[in-house]
């Protein structure tokens, strides 16, 4: 019996805040790997509603109940962290068709820079198909409740 390597995959995002479509997608992943790394890119061109520290705190409370989920966070190309952390898949959820011409660009970059990074999209289930963080953080900016689109152990005060 040959030692086979474990399969590592990433599931990258800002993750700004954490939706219920985010930790659905990760659940219906764990099967498939033996474990996946939720991890924050974190651009610093880029403006975020919730400091890092808090969307982070918010991932490692979501998925404190899965042994196989950690939770980290990184800089710079997305390719070049799976490869320090010898994770050879990335994770993706496609929301729609307009998801699917963006994520096949970005998946074959991923191929050539990240020496064979194989990409797994899951179809979002239905009831989760109109979440997304951006509608997320407007509902919240907006004064409104945004709790029936984060999951259990985010709680947001603004």
């Amino acid at each position: 019996m040959t030692n086979s390597p474990i399969k590592v995959a990433v599931f990258p995002g800002s993750f700004d805040p954490i939706t219920t479509g985010h930790a659905e997608l990760v659940r219906r992943a764990v099967p498939l790997f033996d474990k996946i790394v939720v991890a924050v890119g974190v651009n610093t061109q880029k403006k975020y509603l919730f400091p890092l520290e808090q969307r982070l705190e918010w991932l490692k409370a979501v998925f404190a109940d899965e042994p196989k989920v950690e939770v980290s966070s990184f800089e710079g190309l997305t390719a070049h962290f799976c490869n320090k952390i010898d994770a050879r898949y990335l994770l993706r959820g496609l929301r729609n068709a307009s998801d699917f011409d963006y994520e096949k660009t970005i998946s074959q970059l991923n191929d050539i820079v990240g020496d064979g990074l194989e990409t797994v999209f899951l179809i979002s289930q239905p009831a989760y198909s109109h979440i997304s963080s951006t509608i997320v953080r407007e509902i919240i900016k907006g004064g409104g409740d945004a709790s029936p689109f984060l999951p259990k152990g985010v709680e947001v005060r603004k």
